[in-house]
């Protein structure tokens, strides 16, 4: 095989972007191995997201372009992804098993966040990464039941002194305080104390080698959200809201409040946009519309996503089976993966955390 063919392979990866990544294969350093011998092209790929959708489609673009190409007659890939932990707040370091965090947010209830952070973690865990999602609405916690986990089920301890296993659904791992209190339990407790409950959710629970920790964020600005940007390494957050326009108002309070705290947000997922009539097939969007896209453009980030109003998601995930594990094709579990895969990919391009890897120095007078 000439040179030149070689040239011409690698010439025509370099310049190719990955589908939601923003990013060229060269930049992003992804092609590890390439071989050209007697016609025969094999491209070993690793990329910094999950490729469960991608990989199909990355061969489909490259391999009619590759085949084209005088002197190659037989094309393979090998595409796999290697998630590592990319830049918190601060420079904090990333915690040891669990590589990126995510906080799902609203500066308001009633929007559907936590409908939405449960699929998102889910559509995550079905692109291939492996996901946890903790519930940190300490007073009104309801991860457990929409993931379908038994009331009463507690986690087991772990092997380290004063830990516990997380509770496993659907594929992912799963902490909450609906799994040490009884669900009918009020909790009464003033906001220090709900601050010291999520810091030990998150910390004595032993996660497993955790790709992507989606937190389920109570609504609003107070305690919780303090507590977690000064003592938790959150990678990014993701905005919930509905078109309407007083939940617009809150959403813009929990964008500002990620960014004077150093915590970027990817963008924001406009929930409730649509609804369409079960019986006449009309849509309306009854909450108002464009209200997600100008607040995006506001705030210069990105409308990751439309989620319509529908009886399916709301019926699936009261359930214990929600949307994307239990209507896998549906177009709404599409959305969801859709918007995951924006997140991982947005993720990828971003730089490492390297304040796991460098030692910290003090300098010290004598």
């Amino acid at each position: 095989m000439s040179n030149a063919t070689h040239e011409a392979v690698e010439q025509l990866l370099v310049g190719y972007e990955p589908p939601y990544l923003n990013q060229s294969l060269a930049k992003a350093r992804a092609v590890k191995e390439l071989q050209v011998v007697d016609g025969r092209v094999q491209i070993d790929m690793e990329l910094g997201y999950p490729v469960t959708t991608v990989a199909e489609t990355i061969k489909s673009d490259l391999e009619p372009k590759l085949l084209a190409l005088d002197g190659v007659d037989q094309v393979s890939f090998n595409i796999t992804s290697k998630v590592v932990a990319h830049q918190a707040q601060k420079n904090m370091k990333s915690m040891g098993n669990v590589r990126n965090i995510i906080a799902v947010a609203s500066g308001k209830g009633g929007v559907g966040k936590s409908t939405t952070t449960v699929n998102l973690a889910l559509a995550m865990a079905a692109e291939g990464a492996r996901v946890g999602i903790l519930d940190a609405d300490i007073y009104g916690p309801s991860q457990g039941k929409m993931l379908g986990i038994a009331a009463g089920k507690r986690p087991q301890p772990a092997e380290v002194q004063n830990t516990m296993l997380p509770l496993q659904a659907h594929g992912i791992q799963a902490m909450s305080m609906s799994f040490l209190i009884d669900e009918d339990q009020p909790m009464v407790w003033r906001g220090p104390m709900v601050s010291g409950a999520l810091q030990q959710l998150l910390e004595q629970t032993q996660w497993d080698d955790i790709d992507y920790l989606f937190i389920d964020m109570p609504p609003g600005t107070g305690d919780i959200q303090l507590t977690l940007s000064q003592k938790v390494p959150v990678t990014g957050a993701v905005i919930v809201t509905t078109p309407q326009d007083i939940a617009l108002l809150d959403a813009k309070k929990g964008i500002e409040m990620f960014r004077k705290v150093d915590i970027p947000v990817f963008g924001v997922i406009e929930n409730m946009s649509l609804h369409t009539c079960s019986k006449c097939g009309h849509s309306e969007p009854i909450f108002g519309e464009g209200g997600g896209e100008r607040i995006a453009a506001q705030y210069d980030t990105e409308l990751l996503g439309r989620l319509p109003l529908t009886m399916a998601i709301r019926e699936q995930v009261d359930a214990g089976n929600p949307t994307v594990v239990s209507a896998p094709d549906s177009a709404e579990a599409q959305s969801y993966r859709d918007i995951v895969l924006k997140l991982a990919g947005s993720l990828a391009a971003r730089g490492k955390n390297y304040a796991n890897v460098f030692p910290e120095i003090v300098v010290q007078n004598d």
